[in-house]
């Protein structure tokens, strides 16, 4: 192996700690995206237990919006449930902002690696061939078998690069899939939670539709 990584040069450095970087990334990821800690089980329904019974202690919202992503969602709206419906909605959707972006946190990162590898590795192949190229014109073609395995010690970068750029690309658009997944799940929790400290929404809705009944009669 580290015969294998001499042979491809000085390009094989920023690959190895492209790739212990891509790694690292990928595992804090996962760690930090699994479902109980960014949705607890149960935690809307909780919320939204709270606002009906309003039960809403400021200490017990400060303990939600440190509880997790939903939480600090949660929080946000019933830091201004005395408001106007868009008033809370936008609050919601404000802070909403803010949790996304913490959610996609480095995977900017893990797509850039993801990129950049197979160009890296292409690099070094590159230069290694002009390397081997300008030795056979200084001293001739010479045997055969050398020269081939000159070829493929210069496409060894090229190998590294894709050997770290494919993995590092999945796990992207997996993670990326999650945290899309995760937003979409807080929207509802965020509307729910909004019907609940609004209840009335409905109501003119189902009043009308009385009312056209009544004058059809």
């Amino acid at each position: 192996m580290l015969e294998l990584i001499k042979a491809g040069g000085w390009v094989m450095l920023p690959i190895i700690v492209l790739a212990v970087l891509a790694l690292a990334i990928i595992l804090e990821r996962f760690w930090s995206l699994r479902r109980r800690e960014v949705l607890p089980p149960g935690l809307g329904e909780e919320v939204r237990e709270w606002a009906k019974g309003r039960q809403l202690d400021p200490r017990h919202i400060d303990v939600l919006r440190r509880n997790s992503p939903l939480g600090e969602l949660l929080a946000a709206g019933l830091d201004v449930r005395d408001r106007p419906r868009e008033l809370i909605k936008e609050r919601i959707e404000d802070v909403g902002r803010h949790v996304a972006h913490r959610l996609e946190r480095f995977l900017a990162t893990l797509g850039t690696i993801a990129a950049v590898t197979p160009l890296l590795g292409l690099l070094g192949t590159v230069f290694g061939m002009i390397e081997m190229f300008m030795e056979i014109l200084v001293s001739g073609v010479g045997d055969a078998n050398q020269l081939a395995g000159g070829i493929g010690q210069a496409l060894i970068s090229t190998a590294a690069g894709l050997c770290v750029a494919i993995p590092a690309l999945m796990f992207h658009r997996y993670l990326r899939g999650r945290v899309t997944a995760y937003i979409i799940e807080m929207e509802k929790q965020a509307m729910a939670l909004l019907d609940a400290l609004d209840p009335g929404t409905s109501t003119p809705t189902r009043s009308r539709a009385g009312s056209k009944r009544s004058s059809a009669a």
